[in-house]
């Protein structure tokens, strides 16, 4: 029935909305009181959208909508300095008829939502720092799986350059026991029962790759992908093939993760944040690469492309019909960045300057769907229908 972009920003979520022509889109938002929403998800069953994000002041917690992102709820999973400032001077919050949220239940634990993933009627939420949230009444209620954080590995986790993240989870459609996540910087994991348990997934097949073996990163003598994953996604079908966009390359594991090979050969760099995959082809998948860790980190010579590979990385193409061509000095965020189920897939991507570009064509050409938003934080899309 209908096309929904979902972004997420430093000041609320937005919803960009559109028949299945996908060319003409109607704005609403911002939404969640203007929070810091970091991803945005949608179930295309039922129509709820979620909402994660939070920060220091706010705390951290999932809003939820049923009416398309008229109104929202929101469950709090930890309070921020703005309960504390408003418990503690109560005559002005009375002025401004304002009271602090009752305590939250994990107050302490996290500092806010990075990340949702809706699988088998469970909804999965990754936060800072390096936790990971389950809820099984759509969003209402959460419990913390505590097996990620008891790995033996846990206490020797790095932060990345955003804090310590699990910013990406994936689960199997045939299986609801297998899951996979990703947390900036400790790398892949994987659970074969449900989150109970979590074995470390970072082995590089390649290990000679000349371009990892110069950066301390990528762990003992280099034989690891790097632990600083900045975004993961499964390919479509019933095998276990992941791709990832790492600091230092992107990466095509055959095998659930159990081995990485380098396919970043044919790239104009090694760094990059998002990564999307093909809703039917596993081997077709994009990303957005940016001129460096320590250049700027926008595209290279400020000029905008999105790169498709239709040979699980083999080979690359660039799509630069719609973009800038000069002056690009965007950045695109690691979870800014999606595709559709539709025939041909639409992708959409958001980048920090406020602009949102949508291809209904599988990248071939863009357009520009948004501008002038906040900070695109999170990219997702929904089809109904």
């Amino acid at each position: 029935m209908g096309v929904s972009v979902l972004v997420g920003s430093t000041k609320g979520a937005f919803v960009l909305s559109s028949d299945r022509a996908r060319k003409d889109w109607g704005l609403s938002g911002p939404h969640c009181s203007g929070w810091n929403i970091n991803h945005v998800l949608g179930d295309p069953v039922s129509g709820c959208l979620w909402a994660a994000g939070g920060s220091e002041w706010t705390g951290a917690g999932i809003w939820r909508s049923t009416d398309g992102g008229a109104s929202w709820t929101l469950a709090k999973l930890s309070n921020g300095k703005f309960d504390e400032w408003l418990a503690n001077e109560p005559g002005f919050a009375a002025q401004i008829g304002m009271q602090p949220d009752p305590p939250a239940p994990f107050t302490g634990e996290v500092a806010a939502i990075w990340v949702l993933h809706f699988a088998h009627g469970r909804l999965y939420a990754g936060g800072k720092p390096g936790v990971l949230f389950a809820s099984d009444d759509m969003g209402e209620s959460w419990q913390r799986l505590g097996g990620l954080n008891a790995h033996p590995s846990a206490p020797d986790w790095q932060p990345g350059g955003a804090g310590l993240v699990l910013h990406t989870i994936l689960s199997d459609p045939q299986d609801r026991r297998k899951l996979w996540v990703a947390i900036s910087a400790a790398g892949v994991f994987h659970s074969e029962d449900g989150g109970e348990t979590w074995e470390r997934r970072n082995r590089l097949s390649n290990a000679a790759a000349d371009h990892l073996h110069a950066h301390p990163e990528t762990g003992q003598c280099g034989h690891e992908t790097g632990h600083c994953v900045h975004n993961m996604a499964r390919a479509a079908g019933t095998g276990e093939v992941l791709y990832q966009q790492n600091h230092h390359g992107v990466f095509r594991s055959p095998d659930g993760g159990r081995s990485w090979d380098d396919i970043t050969h044919g790239l104009p760099s090694t760094f990059g944040f998002p990564i999307a995959t093909h809703p039917r082809d596993t081997e077709t998948v994009w990303t957005v690469p940016l001129n460096g860790d320590m250049a700027g980190r926008y595209p290279p010579e400020a000029r905008a492309a999105v790169w498709r590979s239709r040979d699980g990385g083999q080979s690359w193409q660039d799509l630069r019909s719609g973009l800038p061509q000069s002056g690009c000095y965007f950045t695109v965020l690691r979870q800014a960045m999606a595709a559709d189920r539709l025939d041909p897939a639409g992708v959409a991507f958001g980048t920090n300057s406020g602009s949102v570009f949508f291809s209904a064509d599988e990248g071939d050409h863009w357009d520009e769907i948004a501008r002038h938003l906040p900070t695109v934080l999170g990219v997702e899309i929904m089809v109904r229908g």
